[in-house]
């Protein structure tokens, strides 16, 4: 019997907090997360490595599941 392959589910993602002046690997995040000003909202699947970018600028986003 084959196993089912899993797919990620979705993350809703909102820049509540300014990126100016912070350091530049959290701008970073926040532009590989597909945000571009504040609150601009977007859904981003719920992988490890986008896991990884918004707990570290957790401090300047909302974030909710998507079902």
């Amino acid at each position: 019997m084959m196993a089912a392959k899993k797919t990620p589910g979705q993350v809703r993602v909102t820049l509540v907090r300014s990126m100016h002046g912070r350091l530049k690997r959290h701008q970073a995040c926040v532009r590989g997360l597909g945000l571009r000003r504040m609150h601009h909202t977007v859904e981003v699947e719920d992988t490890p490595c986008t896991r990884g970018m918004i707990r570290k600028v957790s401090y300047m986003l909302r974030v909710e599941e998507v079902q």
